[in-house]
């Protein structure tokens, strides 16, 4: 119990700066959506964002932190400080001449990464010549991400989660902040060029914001050219197949934008909105729950006690599925007005909706399996084992790409997502078998009890939410949509308190006074 009190508390920092950096992230979207649409500029931006943004996960908030998290408290439990600022000093030289060579690599080469990412887009020069210029002016927001995951690293395993969670609000301020204040002086041609820039100002905040946090804990980064320093071959090892294992859902959002760019106009955009909103009860409460969860089975594994290991995993899926599952449903049932309320103004019109509610309603039959696959990755990582997840992961990659060339001609959009959604749930379900045979039984019986009481009340929402946003007030979207979420998350947790769901407690407990010892 004490376990799951502590992960629910740092879970709970995660998603309270997640929160304030997603509302500014849908604001953010917003005034994009309005001021560019989803036409030809949006496409191109989204289609270069995606190249940077691919490696940011690969190198930075992915694999970085699978593999960094692990040694790092290894070394925090079981070497001197001295060596562990060591540590830290040469993994942060040796990434920083990484990121400049990329950097450079990206801006030299970036006719030929637009040409693999947007391949559809050769058939329109315009769009292709914006996307690859596009693409150089954002590559460097690469170099200050990554290191801004590695400060997000060294804070999470010290039971530092706030600050990190809210960090990704400045890319949004940066954004914001040029839309409103410089965009109108500019000519529409340079306006998603100098968007482009206010990307590269975001990415150097969300670093420079962390670095006073991390100082206050009493660490700091220092030059320290040890190439051979045994922590780094370490990180080394486990970072190169995690950088698929870890990411896989990144992956196969790249494969999507691949496939995209052959279908009509405004299929990458419907692609990067539809994501977006999904993406928030997933960063919420999903990736926030595997957020906390490394560092803390990292901890049990480096003090071997793999009854607290189990113990966190089986609480944490049971948890993401008693949250997600009702996000499903209710992203499903009003989605469409979610959509037309967060986006549907300027450029962006009804049809842009529809097409952005198709990816988005499949894309989160996915949900509880996209974070599924984070924690369950996450116990291999902790164990320092990165070859189970890979080989998964490659098989769920291959699946994805053989079912977007099956369902993307006669779905659409809709039909890239319902292969992310597929492709993710496959992967948990190997994940999660084999995880079992290499620690033993995970406590099946009471994650399927959690389930069952999870379905019976989120089907119980999806009559209310559909109720109050199609019968009660359709003539009102504004309100209907606020109204169907609230009656929604009312009725989901009335029921699941009549079925006495246990999960209950445990969000209860992250609105307590009392904090756990060792967290910010």
């Amino acid at each position: 119990m004490k376990t799951q009190k502590k992960l629910t508390h740092h879970a709970g920092k995660v998603a309270a700066g997640t929160m304030v950096s997603r509302i500014l992230g849908y604001l953010r979207d917003m005034l994009v959506a309005h001021t560019f649409g989803a036409g030809f500029a949006a496409d191109a931006f989204y289609a270069a964002y995606r190249i940077p943004n691919l490696f940011r996960r690969l190198l930075g908030e992915g694999a970085l932190s699978a593999s960094f998290i692990p040694v790092l408290s290894d070394y925090l439990h079981n070497k001197s400080r001295e060596e562990t600022q060591k540590f830290i000093n040469s993994l942060f030289t040796v990434l920083t001449l990484i990121l400049l060579a990329l950097t450079a690599l990206g801006i030299i080469f970036a006719p030929q990464l637009v040409n693999i990412i947007a391949y559809g887009f050769t058939s329109d020069p315009d769009k292709l010549a914006l996307t690859i210029d596009l693409t150089r002016l954002m590559f460097p927001f690469l170099f200050f991400i990554c290191l801004a995951a590695l400060v997000l690293g060294v804070l999470n395993t010290l039971s530092s989660f706030f600050v990190p969670a809210v960090a990704p609000a400045s890319l949004s301020v940066a954004e914001i902040g040029f839309i409103l204040a410089l965009a109108p002086l500019l000519s529409p041609d340079n306006q998603i060029k100098g968007l482009a820039i206010s990307v590269i100002i975001g990415g150097l905040g969300q670093l420079v914001i962390q670095l006073p946090k991390m100082a206050k804990l009493g660490w700091k980064f220092g030059w320290n050219p040890d190439f051979s320093h045994p922590g780094l071959k370490r990180v080394g090892t486990l970072m190169i197949p995690s950088m698929i294992g870890l990411s896989v859902d990144q992956i196969n959002s790249f494969v999507d934008t691949v496939c995209a760019s052959f279908l009509i106009q405004g299929s990458i955009t419907a692609l990067y909105y539809s994501n977006r909103v999904m993406q928030l009860p997933l960063a919420i409460f999903g990736l926030a729950l595997a957020s906390a969860a490394l560092p803390a089975m990292s901890k049990y594994v480096a003090q071997n006690n793999i009854a607290s290991v189990k113990e966190t995993i089986n609480y944490s899926l049971r948890l993401i599925i008693f949250i997600l599952l009702p996000a499903t449903a209710g992203l499903v049932v009003i989605g469409l007005p979610i959509i037309e309320v967060l986006f549907q103004r300027g450029e962006f019109s009804h049809q842009a909706s529809l097409m952005t509610y198709s990816a988005l309603a499949y894309y989160s039959l996915g949900l509880p399996a996209y974070a599924a696959v984070k924690i369950l990755a996450s116990s291999f990582y902790a164990f320092q084992d990165t070859k189970v997840p890979v080989k998964i992961a490659a098989a769920a990659m291959l699946l994805n790409a053989v079912l977007n060339i099956l369902l993307m001609r006669p779905m659409g959009v809709g039909g890239l997502a319902l292969a992310s959604a597929i492709s993710s749930w496959v992967n948990a379900g190997a994940l999660a078998f084999l995880l079992r045979k290499k620690i033993g039984p995970l406590g099946i019986n009471k994650i399927i009890s959690s389930t069952l009481k999870t379905i019976i009340a989120s089907a119980i929402m999806s009559v209310v939410s559909y109720m109050i946003a199609y019968r009660w007030l359709p003539a009102y979207p504004g309100i209907a949509m606020f109204a169907a979420l609230a009656g929604g998350v009312a009725s989901f947790f009335a029921a699941a308190y009549l079925l006495r769901a246990e999960e209950i407690k445990s969000i209860i407990s992250v609105l307590k006074k009392e904090k756990p010892t060792g967290s910010d």
